[in-house]
């Protein structure tokens, strides 16, 4: 049992309840045994005061490429679609040793954001580079973050019409049977899931019809989830119309990638249309406000989306697209994307948390078990520590969180254990993780 006390506990449930000092318990099943106002009154296990901190769920990242940390730092000023011509030759020569450092590192650095669930989006498959699905599952093992890696693929090379080189591209048939066999082999149903796959083909421009087509009915075949970018940015709303005449979420309609069991990468160009058919469908937004800033690809109307009940949850994206790749301070650049939209009153400070906690649980499918400080949920918590100079004078904690510099955790727990204590890692050294990347980008960008 761990005790957390004297600490502020923002639970992100239905009604946003908030104890000013309050406790939190964790049995020994890895499952919130009590939260409430003041002491908790039995003392056995571990007792942790929290003085000075504010505990809330842990955040949830709902869109990322883990490999990109090999390439962090390069075609800065590039759109999208200049950004991926620049980099598909470069990841073309990916192994597997080069996506478990890459993972490791994004992983570990997404730990140390208060980041206890992560997804993956990976879709680029070398042939002569390993098994490296396996290589990034293997990383995130070693971390100890849950994760939900997701089975991408390409199959429309740029001898076809679409945006990715002719050697980074796979079968259609090979694509699939990979996918099924990634499922078969990883994916876990069960409630307190470590690790359970999704399939995402990568996107419109760089994957077929049939692709997209069938891979939905796999998915659904076998009870996972869908994910794929769409509506990023104004290039892709125009291949879109050229290619199949609509909209990007009128293909997505098309081809039966909408409902309650997708997540939709970016959707920053929308139309009310595109809007209210997300809402009635249940179709999930990963928002990733700090990427489409970097890339120039436009502000998401994230407000329109909560209000047309839209279930959205924050994204780092790739360390490419996204060099700080930090998951709390995504909290705030959600907020200040939403109000450069709309004006100060198109987001709160807990609407922000909603987002990074809640929202994103809702779009992996682990809202029953994640996402909120409840009885009976899953302990996935992280504890920040706000009583330094940064956070001093913002009485209101969870504004402190929200729109102070981004906070240090004091401690992460998934399931009941701890992956982060004091700012460190509790399972990997942030030494052999930095050295290790750097090696794996050496490797890739000199080669």
């Amino acid at each position: 049992m761990i005790v957390i006390e004297n600490v502020t506990v923002a639970t992100v449930d239905a009604t946003d309840t908030v104890h000013a000092n309050g406790h939190v318990v964790v049995g020994d099943d890895g499952r919130i045994a009590a939260v409430g106002a003041g002491v908790y009154p039995e003392k056995s296990g571990r007792i942790i005061d929290g003085a000075g901190c504010l505990i809330t769920p842990g955040l949830v990242n709902t869109h990322h490429h883990l490999y990109q940390w090999a390439t962090r730092g390069l075609a800065l000023d590039e759109t999208l679609f200049g950004w991926l011509t620049t980099l598909y030759p470069i990841w073309g020569r990916l192994d597997a040793e080069i996506v478990g450092a890459a993972a490791g590192a994004g992983l570990g650095w997404l730990a140390l954001s208060g980041c206890t669930t992560s997804m993956d989006h990976h879709y680029v498959f070398p042939r002569d580079g390993g098994d490296v699905l396996e290589a990034e599952i293997q990383a995130a093992r070693k971390i100890g973050l849950r994760f939900h890696p997701t089975r991408g693929s390409m199959d429309l090379s740029r001898k076809d019409g679409g945006l990715p080189p002719d050697h980074v591209v796979e079968e259609t048939d090979e694509a699939l049977a990979a996918t099924e066999a990634a499922i078969d082999r990883w994916h876990d149903p069960s409630p307190d899931a470590m690790l359970q796959i999704a399939v995402a083909p990568c996107s419109p421009f760089s994957v077929t019809t049939r692709l997209m087509e069938e891979a939905a009915v796999l998915a659904r075949r076998k009870g996972v989830r869908l994910h794929t970018h769409l509506a990023e940015t104004d290039d892709e709303e125009e291949f879109c119309r050229k290619r199949f005449g609509c909209t990007p979420v009128e293909y997505a309609e098309r081809v039966g990638w909408l409902g309650d069991d997708v997540w939709l990468a970016h959707g920053v160009h929308l139309d009310d249309a595109a809007i209210a058919k997300l809402g009635a469908t249940g179709t999930g937004v990963a928002h990733c406000p700090s990427s489409n800033a970097r890339l120039g690809a436009g502000m998401a109307r994230v407000r329109e989306l909560i209000d047309s009940r839209v279930p959205v949850g924050l994204g780092v994206d790739g360390a490419a697209s996204q060099e700080m790749s930090h998951l709390g301070a995504e909290l705030r650049q959600a907020l200040y994307t939403a109000r450069m939209r709309g004006g100060p009153a198109a987001m709160t400070a807990r609407e922000a948390l909603r987002l990074g906690t809640v929202g994103g649980a809702r779009c992996l499918g682990r809202q029953d078990d994640l996402g909120s400080i409840e009885v009976g949920k899953l302990a996935d918590l992280v504890l920040w520590r706000l009583d330094g100079l940064g956070h001093e004078g913002i009485d209101d904690r969870v504004a402190a969180l929200v729109f102070g510099p981004p906070a240090t955790v004091e401690l992460a727990l998934v399931g009941g254990r701890p992956v982060v204590e004091r700012g460190e890692l509790v399972n990997a050294s942030e030494a052999d993780l930095t050295r290790e990347a750097r090696r794996a980008h050496r490797r890739l960008v000199r080669e």
